[in-house]
């Protein structure tokens, strides 16, 4: 069965990607190659295997060492099993489901919210002793939150999630100010 809102899976993959790219300067057409026979769709698949192919270029996002790394993988984990679903609820319903004719789903909004926002507060707790989720680096634990989080705070009147807590609004401010994302954000 085919996943929800799984036609805007490669539009997120697009913009994690070509952070990579302008992140490390590749030639976009090796990434088209290489996105379409090695790696398929899935984004953090995707995304690991650039950083990985990469890692001697630019912002290392997978940590200098194993103990960095290994707390990368903790927090792209944390990213994936418990961000991912209520805040692809909420910009689902109230973004992309409109633009494309698809029926809102406010009782999902309203259930998932607080979802959300209890996650939130463990991001809180762990950002008020570490600069980035992973440690005191940009990582990929924290590039995986741009997509979906930039609609959260710029498109669907949800900022207040972000912004009521302060070591994750300085969190977001910071990562969302990169250059690597203001270009993405410019395609």
């Amino acid at each position: 069965p085919l996943r929800k809102y799984q036609q805007f899976e490669m539009e997120i993959s697009l913009c994690l990607i070509s952070m990579l790219i302008f992140s490390f300067s590749l030639p976009s057409i090796l990434f088209w190659i290489e996105l379409i026979t090695v790696l398929g769709g899935e984004s953090r698949a995707i995304i690991r295997y650039y950083a990985m192919k990469y890692e001697g270029q630019g912002t290392p996002l997978l940590g200098k060492t194993l103990e960095e790394r290994a707390m990368v993988e903790q927090w792209l984990e944390v990213e994936a099993q418990n961000y991912a679903e209520p805040i692809y609820t909420l910009v689902g319903n109230l973004f992309f489901a409109p633009k494309v004719g698809l029926p809102v789903d406010l009782e999902a909004v309203e259930r998932d919210e607080p979802k959300l926002g209890k996650v939130l507060d463990v991001y809180e707790q762990r950002l008020s002793k570490s600069k980035y989720l992973a440690g005191d680096f940009f990582s990929l634990a924290d590039l995986t939150h741009l997509p979906f989080t930039h609609y959260l705070v710029n498109k669907i009147g949800k900022a207040y999630l972000v912004k009521e807590r302060k070591h994750v609004n300085e969190w977001w401010e910071d990562i969302s100010s990169r250059p690597a994302w203001k270009k993405v954000l410019e395609l």
